[in-house]
């Protein structure tokens, strides 16, 4: 059982952790307001590459729980910041949504539609993608661009099911281009962890990780000695943990169960 106080920060996922579609999951207004109360730090830390940080807060808030902007990590916003520390004159070419194109117009960063003038080709998910948006992308690589993916998660669950989601689409342009993906931003990148970090500038041990994907949000807490609770609201269950031999610290049902006890 975890005790409020046995942290000082508290980090959640998004999809299938704290909503799915635009519907808040049990126990979650109750347990963001017994946080709240207690004066922890919260950070909200999402792989969806669809979605800008404003659009995360302003639903957040819609459904009952008052965010700040600064509370919000998107792989989206984290991949601009990346090429901005990284790679700040580069040519970049999108697949994705406008999700990323609108975290991208915040930066001074070189967006292309020229697969020939790109040196760099940011994957996300795009729920539109054809055969010819992959004969592009795989035109920039096979021309020396490096691949960089926003976020490793095959799949996204929502409303009745799952989606495809960015590593299915980052896959099939690697194998047609013949060169692997060079940098992945989102969880469980040492990277997205770092920027974490700064933010909550608080020691590793004072730090939770709450996400319903072992092999994005427990990884990234396994691999960098920070504890981890998986919720069975999402992608993973407990045959998963099995299966995966990723092992978070805590399991719950929902995050009606992760004080039991604590008002």
């Amino acid at each position: 059982m975890i005790h409020i106080d046995d942290f000082e920060a508290y980090c959640f996922d998004l999809d299938g952790t704290i909503y799915v579609g635009k519907q808040l999951l049990p126990g979650v207004k109750e347990m963001m307001d017994t946080l709240k109360k207690h004066n922890k730090k919260i950070l909200f830390i999402t792989n969806a590459p669809t979605h800008t940080r404003e659009y995360c807060q302003q639903l957040l808030c819609s459904l009952g729980i008052a965010t700040e902007l600064e509370e919000v990590i998107t792989a989206s916003s984290l991949s601009a910041v990346y090429f901005l520390e990284n790679a700040s004159d580069a040519s970049i070419y999108i697949v994705g949504e406008q999700a990323i194109t609108e975290e991208f117009s915040h930066h001074p960063l070189h967006v292309t539609e020229d697969p020939l003038q790109a040196s760099h080709v940011l994957v996300g998910l795009d729920r539109t993608f054809t055969y010819d948006k992959l004969n592009l992308a795989m035109t920039a690589v096979r021309n020396g661009a490096k691949l960089i993916v926003t976020n490793p998660d095959p799949a996204c669950p929502v409303p009745g099911g799952y989606i495809a989601d960015t590593l299915a689409i980052a896959k099939a342009i690697e194998v047609a281009a013949g060169q692997s993906i060079d940098q992945v931003i989102g969880k469980p990148s040492a990277y997205y962890i770092n920027k974490v970090q700064e933010k909550l500038n608080i020691s590793k041990d004072k730090c939770l990780i709450i996400g319903d994907r072992l092999e994005t949000d427990i990884l990234m807490g396994k691999n960098n000695g920070i504890s981890t609770c998986l919720v069975l609201t999402g992608a993973s269950s407990r045959k998963d943990i099995e299966r995966t031999k990723i092992e978070p610290d805590y399991v719950v049902e929902t995050l009606a169960d992760l004080f039991k006890g604590t008002k």
